[in-house]
This record gives C-alpha cells, sequence and structure tokens, in this order.
C-alpha cells in the first residue's frame, strides 16, 4: 500500500506541475515562469498540508524525484503541448486527475498520524487544491475554488468515500481508485452540465 501511495504522490505532481507549466505557456511566461507555477501547483497543496500536520521538512524537500517531475513537466508541455491539448483541454484534464490524486494522498499521510477523520478529509482537500489556487492567482485568474464550478466539494466527497471505504476494507488499492475516480466523475460531469453550489448567482449558473 505504501509503495501505491508513493507511485500516486509521484503521479499526482507530474500531472499538477503539467497543468501549471500549460497554464504558463499559454500566459506566454519565460521557462522560468514556467517553472515556478509548475512548481507552486505540484507542491503548494502538499507543503501546506505538512506544515500544517507538522510534517517537516516537508515532502518535496526528502525526495528529489519530486523535483525531477516537476522539471520533466517543462519539456513535456513545450514539445507535446498540442498533443496534451488534444487529451481533452490540457489543464481541465489534469488539473482534475491531479485533485483526485492528491485528494487520497492528503487524506492517506493524515490518517497515518492518527488525526481525526474530519481533519483528514480536510488536509486531503487542502493537499487537492492549494497547488490549483496558487497557480490562478500567479496566473492572475480567479482561482476555481471561488468560481461557481464544483471543485473542492468533489475532493471532499472523494475524500469521505475514501475514508468509509477504509473502515470496511483497509488498505484495499479499490478504495484508492474508487475514491479518485470518483472526484474525476463529479468534476467532469459538474463541468459538462454546468452544475453549480446552491450559493452560485442564478444569472452566473444559467450561462
Amino acid at each position: 500500500m505504501q509503495d501505491l501511495i508513493y507511485a500516486v504522490d509521484v503521479l499526482g505532481t507530474l500531472i499538477f506541475a503539467i497543468s501549471g507549466v500549460l497554464a504558463a505557456v499559454e500566459k506566454k511566461y519565460d521557462l522560468v515562469g514556467a517553472f515556478v507555477l509548475g512548481f507552486v501547483t505540484a507542491v503548494g497543496g502538499g507543503t501546506l498540508r505538512d506544515l500544517l500536520i507538522g510534517q517537516t521538512p516537508v515532502g518535496w524537500m526528502k525526495d528529489l524525484v519530486y523535483l525531477y517531475m516537476i522539471l520533466l513537466a517543462l519539456p513535456l508541455c513545450y514539445f507535446f503541448k498540442g498533443y496534451i491539448l488534444k487529451l481533452r483541454k490540457g489543464i481541465f484534464l489534469f488539473d482534475t486527475i491531479g485533485i483526485g490524486l492528491f485528494t487520497i494522498l492528503g487524506l492517506e499521510k493524515t490518517m497515518s498520524l492518527g488525526l481525526s477523520p474530519v481533519i483528514a478529509i480536510m488536509m486531503g482537500v487542502v493537499s487537492a487544491v492549494f497547488g490549483g489556487v496558487t497557480r490562478d492567482v500567479l496566473s492572475n485568474q480567479v482561482p476555481l475554488i471561488f468560481r461557481k464550478e464544483i471543485y473542492a466539494s468533489a475532493c471532499f466527497v472523494g475524500a469521505t468515500v475514501y475514508w468509509i471505504g477504509e473502515q470496511f476494507n483497509p488498505d484495499s488499492i479499490l478504495n484508492v481508485f474508487v475514491s479518485i475516480f470518483i472526484v474525476i466523475i463529479i468534476r467532469y460531469l459538474s463541468v459538462v452540465n454546468n452544475w453549480g453550489l446552491p450559493f452560485s448567482p442564478m444569472h452566473e449558473r444559467n450561462k
């Protein structure tokens, strides 16, 4: 199970880094700007989570693989941008997969410390969305978490499903994949069907 969690962490780092670098490419940032945006997107949520739960040095400082994944995102996005975007609107695809992966990772890491389920679910959501918030702020966009789109809520549902699954079938790979799939499906359907939270302004929801 620990090997799976590590693989999820590394894959999520690459996917979030791609999301950040793609945003930088679309904004026509230089190489340094693209690296910074990829970096904060990939490790921003995990860094905040680790600081909040007292795990220091934070994860990416103890394993250079995370930095290698961020560096790998640069040539992937610059040389294969067209192909990546064809996969389904690039940034949306990689951001959605990334939040699914990081939600479960943050939840699992917090649960391993014996903290309460409520805190664990919160840390799962923080892990998933904070990097994207930082990316959007640095690229001069309103963060997705503050828009009408269902974003953090999808992470919350996925994290809750994972925790429930762990109560009945601990350390099951199935719990990981089912929970990530739920996050991705909720996010995808909310965008396709223009779903929003009840407090979204009506004129915005009807656009």
